[in-house]
């Protein structure tokens, strides 16, 4: 299955500091933007964040998941097991501070995947997986 590139947009109260921790730390190539909006490429989607007073942003929610809380909304990308692995490590170096620190989830089970979550500047909310088996991607 060819998997087409998604669109997501989401709103930043601060878009110099996001800017800075989407191409800088994160290391997303820019695409467009204007004062009010930046256009990434986060990981081969497109990723859009959009000015918005704080305000006006939504507040904080989780799930329990696995014994941790997982917060709600979130998003991010699937990447390959050995590139999750140096990617974790990249993000530690950067100090980022993790919701949920990069572990096993599910280890010798269907389905078995690394994890990790942490959020932008404003408070979105990312997590990065992989599977150990990536045809158990969608497995019961």
């Amino acid at each position: 299955m060819k998997v087409q590139p998604f669109h997501l947009a989401i709103p930043v109260y601060d878009l110099k500091s996001c800017r800075k921790f989407y191409g800088e730390t994160l290391g997303c190539g820019e695409g467009r933007s204007s004062d009010h909006w930046v256009d990434f490429n986060f990981f081969g989607h497109q990723l859009v964040i959009h000015y918005k007073p704080k305000e006006e942003i939504a507040g904080e929610h989780s799930n329990p998941v696995d014994g941790k809380e997982v917060p709600v909304p979130h998003f991010g990308v699937v990447l390959e097991w050995n590139v999750f692995q140096e990617f974790a490590k990249l993000l530690a170096s950067k100090n980022i501070d993790f919701i949920i620190e990069p572990y096993i989830r599910f280890e010798g089970k269907v389905g078995e995947q690394a994890t990790m979550f942490f959020k932008d500047p404003c408070g979105n909310a990312l997590e990065f997986k992989s599977f150990k088996n990536m045809d158990q991607l969608f497995a019961s």
